[in-house]
């Protein structure tokens, strides 16, 4: 089996591009030898009551039953046909489940929770007006929450619920591979005063393009760039970062998804992009990436990645995602416009800046 082609009229995917200049320098420092809090443009949504669990192993591409209590797993929610809905982070805390995706998904996500959850089983909330999302990353993530006086799960896929800055807050440890370590989840003024402390305890302080930087290093999806309404889950990594299970009982769309991964591949795959130039792209277009004159898939990402010294300002190139054709190998070279890029595997290597 094989991933069939777009039908004719469906929307083209949006490209991010980040800006380049000196502002990536700190935020590549803070993620190669430091830590980086982030303030998440993401929507919480709640399940609670006796069968949120239940109801959520039904719909996750993640098996949300096994870990058990305090799991806190990547997943993604299907159509019927296996494509990808919206991805996010779901947690689940005693019989409160708690499912973070990107602000952008969070409608279609409420709606399918709304649609598919029987009210006698559990009841659908939407929290994203009460409660703001943290992200901490780094490999000093958990040195700084310690400093902090922040408690921390015990080990990564994790989650725990704690009183701190006067409210209740859900603090999770992401897997290994994922772009940050820590979600913090809390009423607003909770969650800005514990990123206030985050910050006095070492960690830089960024916007949403920070963190975007960091997952597209993580070699990472993002919604409506690397995902959109036609992508299956193995043509964007999922197998590689733990987002689906093929041994957990039925849920919406596995029927497509285990069958492709049983019989079949995926006829396009997610991979890193390293520029000669700078990209000739802009947002909200579709960039098409050839080789020989022939399309083989499109960029999706794009960020400029300093190199030399923390301080550098010009040294550096641009690196990108990409979905292109399976068959094409790491190491290959494809042309995006004028410009020729490098297939690479991920997550990117960190540049190494050694001291002056």
């Amino acid at each position: 089996m094989t991933a069939l082609p777009p039908p004719p009229g469906t929307p083209s995917p949006l490209l991010l591009r980040l800006p380049g200049g000196p502002w990536a320098a700190p935020i590549i420092q803070a993620l190669r030898a430091g830590a980086l809090v982030v303030r998440a443009e993401a929507g919480v949504l709640e399940l609670s009551g006796s069968g949120a669990v239940v109801c959520m192993q039904g719909l996750l591409t993640s098996d949300f039953e096994k870990p058990g209590d305090g799991a806190f797993m990547y997943a993604a929610l299907l159509t019927a046909k296996g494509m990808i809905v919206v991805d996010g982070w779901a947690s689940r805390i005693g019989s409160t489940v708690r499912y973070t995706v990107p602000e952008t998904g969070r409608e279609p996500a409420l709606g399918i929770l709304t649609r598919s959850v029987p009210p006698r089983l559990a009841r659908t909330t939407d929290r994203s007006g009460e409660l703001a999302v943290v992200r901490l990353a780094g490999p000093h993530a958990l040195a700084i929450a310690e400093a902090a006086r922040l408690p921390t799960p015990p080990a990564p896929g994790r989650a725990i619920n704690v009183t701190l800055e006067g409210a209740a807050c859900d603090i999770a440890r992401a897997s290994d591979d994922a772009p940050f370590v820590l979600q913090i989840v809390a009423p607003p003024g909770a969650a800005a005063r514990l990123a206030e402390r985050l910050e006095a305890a070492g960690a830089l302080q960024g916007g949403p393009p920070a963190f975007e930087l960091a997952r597209i290093l993580a070699g990472w999806p993002g919604l409506a760039s690397e995902i959109d309404e036609r992508t299956l889950p193995q043509e964007v990594r999922f197998d590689e970062i733990g987002g689906v299970s093929y041994t957990k009982g039925c849920y919406t769309g596995q029927e497509t998804v285990s069958r492709l991964h049983f019989r079949g591949h995926a006829n396009r795959v997610l991979v890193g992009l390293e520029f000669d130039a700078e990209p000739p792209v802009g947002v909200a277009v579709t960039v098409p990436l050839r080789q020989d004159d022939r399309d083989m898939g499109r960029v999706t990402s794009v960020a400029w990645l300093p190199e030399g010294s923390p301080t550098a300002t010009a040294a550096g190139h641009w690196i990108g995602l990409g979905v292109l054709r399976r068959e094409i190998e790491i190491g290959a070279r494809v042309r995006a416009g004028d410009v020729a890029a490098r297939v690479v595997a991920l997550p990117f290597a960190l540049p190494r800046w050694d001291p002056a």
